[in-house]
């Protein structure tokens, strides 16, 4: 597997892993052990599932260092699908903080 692959499934599990709080944001704006309640948290524990499989398999391929890296990259995700489909507001800090994220992943795939 290539560097660029490997990288690609590790942003791809942290798009999973950033899933898991749009099940527990939707869970949270319904009424309390409702049927959509149960729903929401039932869809965060299975893709919680998924993820730690998946983790554990990149985990065979690269270092924890280096996977850990990346989970800096579900934040902006988390940032990104909260803006899209909870219209929260990105700030400026919010920015700033996804270009160091962006910035730090970077600097370590260069070398």
């Amino acid at each position: 597997m290539t560097r660029l692959a490997t990288y690609s499934i590790l942003v791809g599990i942290n798009l999973l892993y950033a899933c898991v709080t749009l099940f527990t944001k939707y869970a949270s704006q319904q009424e309390f052990m409702s049927l959509a309640y149960c729903l929401g948290l039932a869809g965060a524990i299975v893709v919680m599932e998924v993820y730690a499989i998946g983790w554990q398999q990149i985990l065979k391929r690269v270092e924890l260092s280096t996977a850990y890296m990346f989970k800096g990259t579900s934040l902006i995700f988390i940032m990104l699908l909260a803006w899209m489909l909870f219209g929260e507001r990105i700030t400026l800090n919010n920015i700033l903080g996804a270009c160091i994220i962006i910035t730090g992943i970077a600097l370590y795939a260069k070398e």
